[in-house]
């Protein structure tokens, strides 16, 4: 057999990691299961593949994703050595194809664990406004249905329906049916015959239906299948002309990649919403800079992070200032991201301060799976500067709803709970909590 030849091209990008052999297997272990496929690479397989041993087909996305978050940019297969995967050779499909076969494959419960273990990644192609600006406008039509201004105030009230029903119980509740109503009204509505104001409408409408999905994607934990819905909604919203959604669309996907701990991309995410945003009221200079602010803490930029977090409250205090204004940032919001950008930057006594804040300015139309969520938050927070009873207290009001909202996030959280108690077991309020979680999680067949 024919000795390889070593793999400069991949050896050249891990030196340039300055990883060593054990950390880069670790990274490719830790995106594995991330994947839901776990690994056990060890120095050793390293090694061979800088000596040019191909790795296996289906390890090499995650070869170049542990690359990509260690240097902050995109790595191809060939600028690692790789050949071209099958899939990347094909021509992409259409943006209503592409949408179609989302929707169906969400729409089979046989496939969604399958489809949950998507791979998240940092180095994902986001098109700029530029590249998705009139994509659609050569699409074949179909001439035997004709849409009217009528259907698309129909697919913005289902959304928000769908999004409503999320917001209460949670991603996993919600998806299947926003997948089905993609798959067989929105998508047939967009192929068919419409003016050019209600196709342009349409699109625009589909658009946010897209992000909606996606949120509830992220919500479940198919955080690979999150980023597909993500693209999709920024393709239609550059092909409907809707610059709002398109901005909207980078700002969760900033929050995305915040939430997974991946501080650089979520600046760089949270920048180009700032930057594509076309409007500049005050409640939306709020939504984008408190994002900004959470995704520099987060990327280790202080100054940046406490610069755009005082622009977020000069502007929610300009906004609550006036009359008729509206929208979803609020002084609840930013006491939220306050207490994100403190824990980021290592502050989590301040970090409870600022969710208490948060919780006393919530109000009635506050979202119940956030209040679930940002209370785990407290508790895990409460715990880790030494308020035990307080944590266990905060625990036991989130567990009161925890039964109702089917939330991969709220699972998780949930699912931490015994491993952070079990050295407090011989605490009676503690072994209370604990043992309460087990109940439920076991009792709802999430562990």
């Amino acid at each position: 057999m024919k000795t390889p030849e070593p793999n400069a091209c991949l050896d050249r990008l891990y030196r340039e990691t300055g990883l060593t052999l054990r950390q880069f297997a670790q990274d490719v272990n830790r995106i594995g299961t991330e994947r839901g496929t776990p690994l056990k690479y060890r120095e050793p397989s390293v090694h061979q593949w800088l000596q040019g041993h191909m790795p296996r087909e289906a390890v090499r996305p995650l070869i170049l994703e542990a690359l990509a978050r260690r240097l902050h940019r995109p790595v191809t297969p060939s600028e690692a050595g790789f050949p071209s995967s099958p899939d990347q050779l094909k021509q992409p499909p259409s943006t209503v194809a592409g949408l179609m076969h989302l929707g169906r494959e969400d729409m089979d419960p046989s496939r969604r664990a399958v489809l949950g273990t998507g791979l998240f990644s940092v180095a994902r192609t986001i098109p700029g406004w530029p590249d998705v600006v009139g994509r659609m406008k050569a699409i074949k039509t179909d001439p035997q249905r004709r849409v009217g201004q009528s259907d698309v105030q129909a697919v913005s009230a289902m959304t928000e329906r769908l999004s409503d029903l999320d917001d209460e119980f949670g991603g996993r509740y919600a998806r299947p049916m926003a997948a089905a109503f993609l798959v067989n009204t929105v998508a047939p509505c967009l192929k068919a015959s419409a003016s050019s104001e209600t196709r342009q409408s349409m699109m625009s409408a589909a658009a946010f239906l897209c992000y909606v999905t996606g949120w509830m994607a992220v919500d479940e934990g198919a955080h690979g299948r999150a980023q597909e819905y993500y693209v999709k909604s920024l393709e239609l919203a550059g092909a409907s002309g809707d610059h709002m959604t398109y901005c909207h669309v980078l700002r969760g996907m900033s929050v995305q990649a915040a939430n997974l701990g991946h501080g650089t991309p979520a600046a760089r995410l949270a920048n180009a919403a700032a930057q594509a945003s076309p409007e500049s009221s005050p409640r939306m200079r709020a939504f984008l800079a408190g994002q900004q602010a959470h995704a520099y803490a987060l990327a280790g930029e202080p100054t940046n992070a406490w610069k755009s977090l005082r622009e977020a409250e000069r502007a929610v205090n300009q906004a609550e200032s006036q009359l008729g204004t509206f929208g979803g940032f609020s002084s609840a919001t930013l006491a939220y991201c306050t207490a994100e950008v403190r824990y980021a930057l290592g502050d989590a006594k301040g970090s409870v301060e600022s969710l208490k804040d948060h919780f006393r300015l919530r109000d009635s139309t506050d979202m119940q799976r956030s209040k679930l969520i940002f209370g785990s938050l407290l508790a895990e927070r409460q715990l880790e500067i030494g308020h035990l009873e307080a944590a266990c207290a905060t625990w036991n009001a989130v567990l009161d709803d925890y039964p109702v909202i089917h939330s991969g996030r709220m699972d998780e959280k949930v699912a931490k709970i015994p491993s952070l108690l079990s050295s407090y077991r011989s605490n009676p309020i503690a072994r209370q909590a604990l043992e309460r979680s087990r109940g439920l999680l076991k009792s709802s067949h999430r562990s």
